[in-house]
């Protein structure tokens, strides 16, 4: 086995994610002593923000929303989803 690689100290995230992006972590680390972690609780950070939408349209959503027996802010995510979704797909 060869010696592991000392880990650089990173300025931000960023520099770090850049770092990861072209180096092999397991020059850096014995990935055989790893132990499996498990975090079922753990939720995906989100971010509020402010979306205006015309009167008619938010009315729409509401009612597809209230006939799907889900909350309207959640068939929006779920719609938005989708078309990202879609199009990662079709390029």
């Amino acid at each position: 086995m060869t010696k592991q690689r000392k880990v650089p100290e990173f300025k931000n995230e960023a520099e770090e994610r850049e770092f990861w992006k072209h180096h092999d972590s397991s020059d850096y680390l014995d990935w055989s002593q790893a132990e499996h972690a498990s975090f079922p609780k753990l939720k995906p950070s989100t971010k509020t923000i402010s979306l205006r939408l015309p009167e008619w349209l938010l009315d729409r959503i509401k009612i597809e929303a209230n006939k799907r027996d889900m909350p309207y802010q959640s068939l929006i995510k779920a719609r938005l989803a989708e078309v990202m979704n879609d199009s990662r797909r079709t390029g």
